[in-house]
């Protein structure tokens, strides 16, 4: 059933997060997340994909020239990692928040069963 209200995609990852890269040229590599495109289904990971960009004169760089910087890879590519540091599945479950009495999702981590939302 397509959503009606809230047209958004769902990733299993947050700025922020730790994660390992599990395919593709940088797989491997662990970083924490920079950036996330949510409607690409992209995210930037520190130190991970790292290109060669021919930047123009401006006021970071007076002087132009070439400036290497991470680009982003899809989010199927990437793993969270859980506090082990081993790369873990993603589940939801609800939960009620005790003061207010609403009811809100959290991510947690299949492999050891910890929340990764706080």
């Amino acid at each position: 059933m397509p959503r009606t209200k809230n047209n958004q995609k769902k990733l299993h990852v947050r700025k922020g997060d730790m994660v390992r890269v599990i395919a593709g040229n940088e797989k491997g590599k662990e970083g924490k997340i920079l950036r996330v495109f949510r409607d690409k289904e992209r995210v930037i990971v520190e130190g991970v994909n790292m290109r060669i960009k021919h930047m123009k004169p401006n006021t970071t760089y007076p002087q132009g020239g070439r400036v290497e910087r991470e680009m982003s890879i899809n989010v199927a590519n990437v793993m969270p990692l859980d506090s082990n540091g081993d790369p873990t599945r993603i589940g939801r479950k609800p939960i009620v928040d005790p003061d207010t009495g609403k009811m809100r999702w959290i991510r947690y981590a299949k492999t050891t069963g910890e929340e990764l939302d706080h």
